[in-house]
């Protein structure tokens, strides 16, 4: 098989190392492609082609490798991201990638990484085009419904995640995700953040209803996070690094916030009526919708957005991390969820915008 593209070959010849040395039975193993994948910050993303040869004879695969960057447009820990993948991988249908290797070590590529099975034959959508999925615009949302309700629907007792990280009451799970959002904003800001800190204030003084059940969380299940097939379909949900246990009304805020809606308020996420979205999502998940918790965790959303955009903006503005996304991130998505938030907040205070 002739060699593709291979963006860094430096780190290629390292990564078939590793992948030799860690794949039962496999010899002659060598990277016939490796391409970085922009667009996420939060890791140094690749698609990576190889070859080599097990007792059945030749064999080819796809692999996808996270690699962590200086510094990154989220904080996130490998290992919880890897755990995430592994619950939710093989059950209730969802289309989550196979977690393969997960190295703790900086030695053998230079950081801390993890390898899993590419998904192939789908690509990512757009969240300010969500109009390039038609004709399957209702089908695509039906499943995206669908599959955000299973994740919730998940039994969390005794899965990868579950020894990884603590499991909150249900009556903190709002306390803890708010005091995280307000310590990123706190300690990233460059600037003063007045919209942020009432939405804080407001937040923390009108918390939400306890969770109806605790569920894994993927915490950034959105429009531009999975792979579709072009036929209605979706075939991976990516981007577990935010990944925890928690309400899952979080997740419900944050895949029908305003900002991956494609400028069509009226369908939920910009897919299907809001009626039908909240009727698959309860069916899947087994929760029953409540307004008041929606309410809060959607403005929670918004305040959380403001956490990634601004501790994107400090990492770009302090040269950890070059990658033009963080920039475009704590310019143009700030403007758009504090406007949001401002906008949301100012009639709770009796004030007029």
């Amino acid at each position: 098989m002739p060699d593709k593209v291979i963006d860094t070959p430096a780190l290629a010849e390292k990564f078939a190392a590793y992948a030799e040395a860690h794949m039962p039975g496999a010899s002659n193993l060598r990277v016939i492609a490796m391409n970085r994948i922009h667009g996420g910050a939060s890791r140094e993303t690749f698609s990576v082609d190889i070859a080599y040869e097990d007792a059945t004879g030749p064999k080819t695969k796809g692999l996808i490798l996270r690699r962590d960057p200086p510094d990154s447009l989220i904080d996130t820990e490998r290992r919880i991201e890897f755990a995430a993948i592994r619950s939710a991988y093989g059950k209730a249908g969802i289309p989550a990638p196979e977690a393969l290797f997960l190295e703790i070590d900086e030695g053998p590529l230079g950081a801390p990484f993890f390898v899993m099975g590419r998904i192939e034959g789908g690509t990512p959508l757009n969240p300010f085009r969500i109009e390039d999925v038609e004709p399957h615009r209702a089908d695509v949302g039906r499943e995206f419904f669908r599959y955000l309700g299973a994740i919730a629907s998940l039994d969390i007792e005794g899965t990868a995640i579950s020894e990884e990280i603590d499991t909150p009451s249900p009556d903190q799970c709002w306390k803890r995700e708010l005091d995280y959002w307000a310590g990123e904003i706190r300690s990233n800001a460059r600037e003063p953040q007045p919209v942020a800190e009432a939405a804080i204030r407001y937040l923390s003084a009108n918390p939400p209803p306890p969770a109806q059940k605790l569920s894994l969380v993927h915490g950034d299940f959105r429009t531009g996070n999975f792979l579709h097939d072009g036929e209605g379909h979706i075939n991976a949900i990516l981007d577990w690094e935010m990944a925890h246990i928690g309400d899952p009304y979080e997740d419900l805020a944050w895949a029908t916030d305003l900002l991956w809606c494609g400028n069509d308020q009226e369908r939920a996420a910009g897919f299907i009526p809001w009626p039908e979205a909240i009727g698959i999502w309860q069916e899947a998940s087994g929760c029953k919708f409540d307004p008041a918790a929606f309410e809060w965790w959607s403005l929670f959303a918004h305040l959380k957005g403001l956490g990634i955009w601004i501790s994107s903006a400090r990492a770009y503005a302090d040269a950890k991390n070059d990658d033009p996304i963080l920039a475009w991130s704590g310019w143009f998505t700030h403007a758009a969820h504090e406007l949001m938030l401002a906008s949301r907040l100012a009639p709770k205070h009796g004030v007029e915008l």
